[in-house]
């Protein structure tokens, strides 16, 4: 606590007022926490004093309080350029961050209890710099650096606004930013050196070294390739459920699972199951394998039933006998961008919509997947494989700018396919009386593919990995017992072993 208020001392974070009239000064209080390694053990004790309010000027909309954050696939991308490449990335951490940068509303807080000053207890003060719990405070922080990084002759990513990159001579320094962690890491030791020091001269940080621990994910850099797993979140979500103990299964869903509102069966209380699913969803991060399965259990967060705890519950036991899956990007690998699409047509047994799966592999690794029940439902198999198709597209031209960033340029992205009526419908723009009733705005397919920015290629349903995205599949993992595995997944899953290890 101490260390807290000698950093607003030092950073002229606020001044002690009398309050003006008609001042609603915003409540304070003290956020404390243990930080841990990947190890479990508690490498800091962190005592943090946050604002409880909000205070805006008027005039000032929401977008004004926005921050970029990196999102997981960028993250992914990161991971399996710099694998490719053979450079280690590494990671600081900005101490008290959000106090660098000056905020523009006018700002009152209550003295702390326990630090109220005994001459002018009813004063308040009014702030110079952003406090933790403000909305502000993030975008203050993220301009500060921003405007840092772009002095430092740093360019910022077309698509990607957390993405900061330094070429010099044939060299490349990379930055990825999400709130004050930094991720960076190059080609050239003396321009990591250099940019680790004009950091540590310009803020007060921490360099953590090598990077192993970001956001639940732990991440091993060798010499072979990068292994991302979290195995350490999937043990702490097992007991936290009481599934420590429970018999492991060999698949995450059941090929005959078939969910629906269950309405006469008993009722499962609410917070729990949400906390399940929460916990769940955020492990998708580095296990596409469970990604369908934790979604279609989501539907039903608003009221569910024993049979939809129940199939939670067989997600755990598969985390149990598969707690340090990951995703493995090889050192040895040309960066090829690929994508493949799937749709289940009618699959959900409420409402009738279908099932978008879509994954993106860079030569056969994956970075980014998805699993999501489609906005209205479609007249035709085709209109439903259309959709996603156009979904994987999206996706697919997102990544295509984000690498070329880093230099990687790209002609035709094959996206694959196992309907040639999707095909069909793309090249040929007069199959008016088929394609009519399909909403406007997923016809830019065709219009990328007439750019020549995709290729739709047909693939036989036994190579399409998106099936693992719209339906539950058998799974048969052998010998998952280290963190290294490199096993075959057979039947459906052939291939996305490549992708996980």
């Amino acid at each position: 606590m101490h260390e807290e208020l000698e950093n607003f001392e030092r950073n002229h974070v606020w001044d002690l007022v009398e309050p003006p009239p008609n001042c609603h000064p915003i409540g304070t209080k003290w956020v404390f926490k243990n930080k841990q390694g990947e190890d479990g053990i508690v490498v800091r004790n962190k005592a943090r004093l946050v604002a409880q309010g909000f205070c805006q000027k008027e005039g000032i909309d929401y977008e004004e309080t926005y921050t970029p954050v990196a999102r997981l696939e960028a993250l992914r991308i990161l991971l399996a350029f710099a694998a490719s490449k053979g450079f280690k990335l590494q990671q600081m951490d900005i101490k008290s961050a959000f106090l660098n940068w000056f905020i523009e509303e006018e700002v009152y807080v209550r003295q702390p209890l326990g630090i109220k000053s005994a001459r002018f207890p009813d004063r308040v003060y009014k702030l110079r710099k952003a406090l933790y719990g403000l909305k502000q405070a993030p975008r203050a922080w993220y301009a500060r650096l921003k405007s840092f990084l772009l002095k430092s002759e740093f360019v910022m990513g077309s698509v990607d606004k957390t993405l900061f990159l330094l070429s010099h001579g044939g060299d490349t320094l990379i930055v990825q930013i999400y709130v004050d962690d930094i991720i960076f890491g190059g080609s050239s030791h003396t321009l990591v050196s250099s940019f680790a020091e004009q950091m540590s001269r310009e803020f007060e940080m921490s360099l953590m070294g090598e990077l192993q621990f970001f956001l639940g994910l732990q991440i091993k850099q060798g010499l072979e390739g990068t292994f991302v797993h979290q195995a350490k979140y999937t043990r702490d979500i097992l007991n936290k459920f009481n599934m420590g103990d429970s018999k492991p299964m060999t698949t995450p869903m059941s090929t005959n699972t078939a969910l629906d509102a269950d309405e006469d069966r008993e009722a499962v209380d609410q917070k729990e199951f949400r906390g399940m699913v929460g916990s769940l969803l955020y492990l998708t991060a580095t296990r596409p394998d469970i990604q369908f399965a934790v979604c279609l259990c989501a539907r039903y967060q608003a009221s569910p039933r024993t049979s939809h705890r129940q199939a939670v519950k067989r997600i755990f036991r598969y985390l149990k006998f598969t707690p340090e899956l990951g995703l493995w990007y090889s050192s040895v690998f040309s960066l090829s961008l690929r994508g493949f699409s799937d749709a289940d047509h009618t699959g959900c047994r409420i409402d009738h919509k279908s099932t978008s799966g879509t994954c993106q592999l860079l030569e056969t690794f994956l970075v980014s997947w998805s699993s999501h029940k489609q906005a209205s439902v479609d007249l035709s198999t085709t209109e439903a494989e259309y959709v996603a198709a156009a979904s994987c597209c999206s996706q697919l031209l997102w990544m295509k700018a984000t690498l070329s960033d880093f230099g990687l340029r790209f002609g035709r992205i094959p996206l694959l396919v196992d309907s040639t009526s999707v095909i069909s419908v793309a090249k040929n723009p007069v199959l008016h009386s088929i394609t009519k009733h399909i909403d406007v705005r997923f016809h830019f397919l065709r219009d990328h593919y007439e750019k020549g920015d995709i290729d739709l290629v047909h693939v036989v349903s036994t190579n399409k990995l998106a099936d693992i995205f719209t339906k539950p599949l058998e799974l048969q993992v052998e010998g998952v017992d280290n963190a290294l595995i490199k096993g075959e997944i057979e039947s459906q899953w052939t291939g996305l072993i490549a992708l996980l290890v």
